[in-house]
């Protein structure tokens, strides 16, 4: 069984489990290490299964918490070395394992492949992670599909993937206009539209469910999100991601 979890999703903080009966992974940690654990434990998802975490990118919404987390659970954080050197002082975590973007890394009997995307941070990666024949993306802080994104967002059989924002509220709304430029940038974030377009585009035969991640609470709203993936109502399981609790706990048999 493979178990996956969003247990923070949104530009105040983002941390996602993906695990199976011995070992799991936390995908950034942009919470508090008390609250990732509450969460966890309000899933009933064992801290004790939990490896290892592995970093995105610098921005404090994905690493805030990790070097409290690591040490309270004494597992080393994995992230490029560029993002160590960017992390805020007092967020870098101590237990550290470097990988190089494109690098597999084994985790109990996870494979974690890792791999860059357009985002505006100095090495920013995304994840796929293998178990048992299932494939898991984490795919959130994208600014434009690049090849890569596409290649293992077709493996994928779920995605926590990224629909950041409604043109119209963008556009139209308090954002300054050179934080509009920036979160429609090829370095920023992806939109509803644009996130529907890559699951159009290129969703392999095996996806199976859709976890739309990290909203923006200023440019979305939940149901403009899924009014946005309707066209794909009926080929997959679709699903919101939330800020301010976890979600439930998706189950796969293998």
């Amino acid at each position: 069984m493979l178990e996956i979890c969003a247990l923070a999703s949104g530009s105040n903080g983002n941390c996602y489990y993906i695990g199976n009966d011995q070992s799991a992974v936390l995908v950034d940690v942009g919470l508090s290490a008390r609250q990732i654990q509450l969460r966890m434990s309000s899933r009933k998802l064992s801290a004790e299964k939990v490896k290892a975490i592995f970093i995105s990118h610098e921005h404090s919404d994905h690493c805030r918490g990790a070097r409290v987390l690591s040490k309270r659970l004494r597992i080393p954080v994995f992230l490029t070395k560029k993002t160590y050197l960017a992390i805020r002082p007092a967020e870098k975590p101590e237990l550290v394992r470097w990988f190089e973007p494109g690098q597999e890394i084994e985790i109990g009997n996870i494979k974690v492949s890792t791999f860059l995307k357009k985002h505006d941070a100095v090495e920013a990666c995304s994840f796929r992670l293998t178990y048992g024949g299932k494939e898991i993306g984490v795919m959130t802080d994208i600014g434009e599909p690049c090849d890569r994104v596409i290649d293992h967002f077709s493996k994928c059989h779920a995605v926590f993937l990224e629909s950041n924002y409604d043109d119209d509220m963008l556009q139209n709304g308090p954002y300054p206009y050179y934080l509009k430029r920036r979160v429609s940038s090829s370095v920023g974030h992806l939109s509803n539209v644009q996130a529907l377009e890559l699951v159009q585009n290129h969703a392999g035969e095996q996806l199976e469910m859709l976890l739309l991640s990290h909203l923006s609470g200023e440019n979305n709203t939940p149901d403009k999100a899924l009014e946005s993936f309707k066209p794909c109502n009926g080929n997959y399981k679709i699903v919101l991601t939330s800020r301010k609790e976890a979600s439930e706990v998706f189950k796969f048999s293998l």
